[in-house]
């Protein structure tokens, strides 16, 4: 019986210890449980709140990113579809001005431009004239003194860009006694260009070499005129290039007697004898300089090609039928004088020519010269 109680007892003593073995356990487990606990929350609310501020952060850096590449995108997007959207309306005469113009119509034709054209080419100078002023067109290549004119006509809604031919102008006949202006007298003179640059130049020419007793009849054009030198190469005619390398083709008989160039310079004055200018909208000007800007360094490329490539800019021509047959383009090109005239070099040249016209013929410019604010 003492056995089994001493069993009991230590039994029981084992087992008091146990428990308490337990108990200790168990306050040092919630103790640690208690601390560890606080430790472990404080830094995983820490990391959590820290992970969240990155990823706040990151999520805000990449809306920023992608709100940055949207505005970007659809300002890109914007900006190409002004500029695709922006037709250039040009209106140039059947003639040298558009034959400098050729290498940029071929080029717009085969989408290989920077920026988007519509061409129109006639054969009268008031018919541009009056498109430009309604508004038809955008820029136009006209006569250098109906530039300034339009300048007048529109109340200063015109700018000139550059000067985009010199000197055209021939004086064509059989009649081998013809050698300069002066041998005009008593002499009819068949003439294109009524109102614009070959009556204005030709009635300075005449009044400055003292020729009083010269006829000349207009006609409307040039084609007009070849035809009836075609009949009577005896008869003199004023005329521009193309169409004087066209006529001697036509008839063997006709030669070139003198340039009005030539003629001009032979007077004296600092001034230089233009016959094309490229004038622009001002409104136009203002909402899309850009544009014009563009046009202006595709039609300069276009205008030296017309030089350096003679061959090839001849077969345009003859493709859109400005001359008939490209061997005859490529005569008439190098006395073309096409050239590309801007900034201070074509003020210079533009104002000395308007304002000798002005001199003359208040009426030739418009009847006042153009202001500062012509020249662009």
């Amino acid at each position: 019986m003492k056995t089994v109680k001493r069993s009991k007892v230590f039994g029981r003593r084992i087992l008091a210890v146990l428990m308490l073995l337990v108990m200790a356990l168990g306050l040092v487990a919630c103790g640690g449980s208690k601390d560890g606990s606080t430790a472990v929350a404080g830094t995983g609310e820490a990391d959590t709140q820290k992970g969240s501020e990155e990823n706040s952060s990151k999520a805000g850096e990449a809306d920023t990113a992608k709100t940055d590449a949207v505005t970007t995108s659809e300002t890109d997007a914007t900006e190409e579809k002004i500029s695709d959207d922006v037709t250039i309306r040009i209106g140039s005469l059947k003639g040298p001005t558009t034959m400098g113009l050729v290498n940029l119509m071929k080029a717009s034709e085969d989408g290989a431009t920077k920026g988007t054209y519509e061409f129109r080419m006639e054969t009268q100078p008031d018919v541009i004239a009056a498109a430009f002023a309604s508004g038809e067109l955008d820029i136009a290549l006209v006569p250098a003194n109906l530039g300034a004119t339009l300048y007048k006509k529109t109340e200063g809604r015109t700018k000139a860009l550059y000067v985009n031919t010199l000197g055209v102008i021939y004086c064509v006949t059989a009649d081998e006694s013809i050698h300069s202006v002066r041998d005009l007298a008593g002499k009819t003179v068949l003439s294109t260009g009524q109102g614009a640059t070959p009556e204005y130049a030709l009635a300075y020419l005449l009044k400055e070499n003292g020729i009083t007793d010269c006829k000349v009849e207009f006609k409307s054009e040039a084609t007009e005129i070849a035809a009836l030198l075609a009949e009577d190469p005896m008869q003199i005619a004023i005329l521009p290039q193309p169409f004087v390398t066209v006529a001697e083709k036509q008839n063997e008989a006709l030669k070139t007697a003198f340039s009005l160039t030539d003629e001009w310079d032979a007077l004296g004055t600092d001034s230089r004898f233009l016959t094309g200018v490229t004038i622009v909208r001002s409104d136009f000007l203002e909402a899309h300089p850009e544009a014009v800007q563009t046009f202006m360094e595709e039609a300069k490329d276009s205008a030296e090609k017309a030089v350096s490539d003679v061959d090839g800019t001849a077969e345009l021509v003859a493709d859109y039928g400005i001359i008939e047959k490209a061997p005859i383009a490529k005569l008439a090109l190098p006395q073309c004088n096409i050239v590309f005239l801007d900034g201070a070099e074509m003020k210079s040249a533009l104002s000395g020519y308007l304002q000798t016209l002005f001199d003359q013929n208040p009426k030739s410019v418009g009847g006042a010269m153009p202001g500062e604010d012509f020249y662009y």
